[in-house]
């Protein structure tokens, strides 16, 4: 083989192996890339529309939760509210024996949505009456939320137990009640 065509041979091969390098580099790799980041979008976007009708199919069972969740929170006087909850708890330690030994109510305002009715409840008992005094809190409908509680025994036997809960209760404001 002649020089001349051999150097021409070794020109085109080197052209052809910089222009694969620069097809790869500039056409391949980003087609690659947006390609992976456009399937990666459409599965995000596939599962979006996926979430989208399980929650469509259970349009009404959330509305019908919520409007009963909103029909059931404390009045939206301040005072009403307060009568409503302690009447409450005499009525559900009445029902279960439980003595309560205190309660203090505070009030908080964190939006202007809503409003939250915090109590602090001391009550004593037996294991049962508790039991049954906690139980009667948890299945009254009323916006309450059982925050925190602790128990406490005030005997060797475990016989005298104190439970002490950290309540909150839900008020929605006028314009939020719609």
């Amino acid at each position: 083989m002649k020089i001349e065509n051999r150097q021409k041979s070794l020109i085109v091969a080197v052209a052809a192996a910089a222009a694969l390098l620069v097809g790869n580099s500039l056409i391949y790799e980003p087609l690659s890339q947006w390609w992976s980041a456009r399937s990666k979008q459409i599965a995000q976007l596939r599962k979006q529309v996926d979430d989208g009708k399980r929650l469509q199919n259970r349009a009404a069972g959330i509305r019908s939760q919520w409007e009963q969740m909103r029909t059931n929170t404390l009045p939206n006087n301040t005072s009403l509210a307060e009568q409503q909850v302690l009447k409450a708890f005499d009525t559900w330690s009445r029902d279960s024996g439980a003595t309560i030994t205190g309660i203090m109510p505070q009030w908080k305002s964190d939006a202007d949505d809503y409003q939250t009715l915090n109590c602090r409840v001391e009550a004593s008992g037996n294991l049962g009456t508790l039991s049954q005094f906690l139980y009667d809190i948890e299945k009254d409908p009323m916006a309450l939320k059982l925050e925190s509680v602790e128990l406490s025994a005030h005997d060797t036997g475990g016989q005298q137990l104190t439970l002490g809960l950290q309540i909150s209760g839900l008020v929605l404001n006028s314009q939020a009640k719609r």
